[in-house]
């Protein structure tokens, strides 16, 4: 795990000490060394953080450069199949200094040029310069788990794993990108390929680029997607249940390849329980494990469940207690996080991050489980909704929506619940995980509300409409939009700042594949019951005294701490929130009606980590 950076074009790169300073902004991401290349006619400079995790020694260190071809690499993330890979090169001739996955990464390009993107897994974000042909070509993982920032302008590209590195790259203050803005108090992120910085961009997962140094044009396209849903006859239960099994086996053999010590992430939920199971299978010492727990909160306290898991594999287990956070955590995570994040379980993992790498540099974890198989409450509700629409007349459901609207305001708790049944299909799609509804925006952003639209829920609404099931389509949803710009950017950026590195073995390649291309949606969520074959895997290798079926999440006690010292600090941010983007009567009300009972912390959260991102960057509406 590193990040990069690096300046290209016709005209010259970004000089070689504007280049080092936006590199060092990234020093938690690689703090084990430091690397700098610039071409001789000074168009390229490529700089790398490393965080040494397979081959420690100078054979692994970046940038690094093939002496065969001239080809010189940033990379950063792990290529998992780097092993098989080797092998298949070295048989056809290649030769290698050291063994570092970058090395192959360089060889894999040699041979097979940008069609290396179909047989590199892992998670990455890398960009190469090719002297014969004089581009950059670059690409991002499949499921978005590494970061990519660039921006194109006056022919130069400038790129960084960070934004923080990226504005290093160019002096003047960042510009407030309004539609950026408005998906991000519709979501709380900013989703694809969008930036809260107007001129920036994020390399979308699964794209790659090439850019053209001497016309000063950069050409993005696709490399991967989603499977389509298999047809014909589905396999039984019982062969599902056994390729899941082997799948994640597979995937954490390979995944737990390191030269420094690694553990896992165990919150005693299913998909973290389920890849403790693997590594124990599959590790000839005893596996660490490690959980994070909350004394005195109980419904946030998951310890006694990874206790349970750990005793039963056998693992050096350690709970670590996370004393209360105090709110000078926030302003950290606003700079730390690049863009706005209103998910307050950023601050649970960071904590369990920092602990963590006091003891491993590389942790396994369950992210991904929940958008491969079903694993989200919503994702049970939506099919209880259609229940409701097929027996509900529409004339009846359009007056019932209307009234609700009208007499239940934003806050008031089963608002969105009662709203979901009451719309239709796309709409009710488009619902779960919103904070504030396209009239709730308009009214928070007053000032803006010329600029506040209703795109976001749009663009749900209209995300895979190509013959899915319900399930299918809301989970390809939350693996597209959720899962790389909210849980992702959540991981990547608290673990990095502790320079910790998070691995995710339900996001291998072979393992998506299975389950938006194989998985009947039946085995996946129904109305009753959520990540229906994960659990059947859980009977069969888990503890029996596990309770399979509760989904807590990981989370803060949010509402008891808004009672606190947390509450204080951010009533105070949002009375002194800039008032050219925000109406502070509508501020006020947000406040008020918390204190009178009304579900409005999630909000007021996501006003906060915006305007400490604002005040942070410096970042103005130009």
């Amino acid at each position: 795990m590193c990040g990069i950076a690096g300046s290209a074009g016709p005209r010259g790169a970004a000089a070689a000490e504007t280049v080092t300073r936006a590199r060092d902004t990234m020093q938690h991401r690689g703090p084990d060394a430091g690397g700098l290349w610039c071409s001789d006619d000074g168009r390229v400079a490529l700089a790398h953080r490393r965080l040494a995790i397979v081959d420690l020694s100078p054979t692994g260190a970046q940038p690094m450069h093939d002496p065969l071809t001239g080809v010189v690499l940033v990379f950063n993330g792990e290529i998992y199949n780097f092993q098989s890979l080797r092998e298949e090169l070295t048989a056809g001739g290649a030769r290698f200094r050291g063994s570092s996955d970058t090395e192959v990464l360089l060889a894999a390009y040699r041979v097979w040029g940008v069609e290396c993107l179909a047989r590199i897994s892992g998670m990455f974000a890398f960009v190469l310069y090719d002297p014969r042909d004089g581009r950059l070509f670059g690409a991002r993982d499949r499921a978005g788990e590494k970061p990519f920032f660039y921006r194109v302008e006056d022919g130069r590209l400038d790129f960084a794993s960070e934004l923080k590195g990226l504005l290093a790259l160019r002096s003047g203050a960042p510009v407030i990108d309004r539609m950026a803005l408005n998906e991000y108090f519709a979501y709380g992120y900013v989703p694809g390929d969008g930036c809260m910085v107007r001129g920036v961009n994020k390399l979308p997962a699964a794209h790659a680029f090439t850019f053209d140094i001497a016309q000063g044009t950069m050409h993005r396209w696709r490399y991967w997607a989603l499977p389509a849903p298999a047809s014909g006859l589905a396999p039984s239960g019982e062969e599902l249940v056994d390729r899941l099994d082997a799948l994640l086996e597979s995937s954490v053999r390979r995944q737990v390849v390191a030269d420094v010590p690694l553990g896992v992430l165990l919150s005693g939920g299913v998909d973290s329980s389920l890849v403790t199971a693997m590594a124990a299978r599959v590790s000839s010492t005893p596996v660490r494990t490690f959980t994070i727990s909350f004394p005195g909160h109980a419904q946030h306290d998951e310890a006694q469940f990874a206790r349970l898991v750990a005793a039963h594999f056998g693992t050096q287990h350690t709970d670590l207690p996370a004393a209360a956070a105090t709110v000078d955590l926030l302003p950290q995570l606003a700079r730390q996080y690049d863009e706005p994040m209103a998910d307050s379980s950023m601050v649970p993992t960071f904590l369990v991050s920092r602990m963590i790498r006091q003891h491993a540099t590389v942790a396994l974890g369950g992210d991904g489980g929940d958008e491969l198989f079903g694993g989200y409450h919503s994702h049970a509700w939506l099919q209880q909704q259609q229940h409701v629409r097929d027996v509900m007349p529409n004339v009846a459901r359009i007056a019932a929506r209307g009234i609700t609207r009208r007499l239940m305001p934003v806050g008031v708790k089963g608002r969105n619940y009662l709203l979901g049944y009451l719309e239709d299909t796309d709409e009710s799609l488009a619902r779960p995980g919103i904070y504030f509804e396209h009239a709730a925006r308009r009214g928070v952003l007053r000032p803006l509300a010329a600029h506040i639209d209703a795109s976001p829920e749009r663009r749900r609404e209209m995300a895979f409409r190509d013959g899915r099931s319900l399930v299918d389509r809301v989970t390809a949803m939350d693996f597209s939009f959720y899962l790389p710009d909210d849980i992702l950017v959540k991981v990547d950026r608290a673990s990095m700042l502790t320079s910790l590195e998070v691995r995710a073995p339900f996001l291998d390649q072979a393992l998506i594949e299975f389950a938006f291309g194989v998985v009947p949606p039946e085995w996946k969520a129904t109305a009753r019951e959520r990540k229906r074959l994960p659990r059947a895997l859980g009977a069969r290798i888990l503890p029996r005294a596990l309770d399979l079926r509760r989904k807590q999440g990981f989370s803060i006690p949010l509402q008891a701490w808004f009672k606190g010292p947390w509450g204080e600090f951010m009533a105070e941010v949002l009375r002194s929130a800039d008032s050219s983007i925000f109406d502070q009567a509508a501020l006020a009300r947000l406040l008020d009606d918390q204190r009178r009972g009304r579900a409005n912390t999630n909000r007021i959260f996501a006003v906060t980590m915006f305007e400490l991102w604002r005040r942070e960057y410096g970042a103005t509406l130009g």
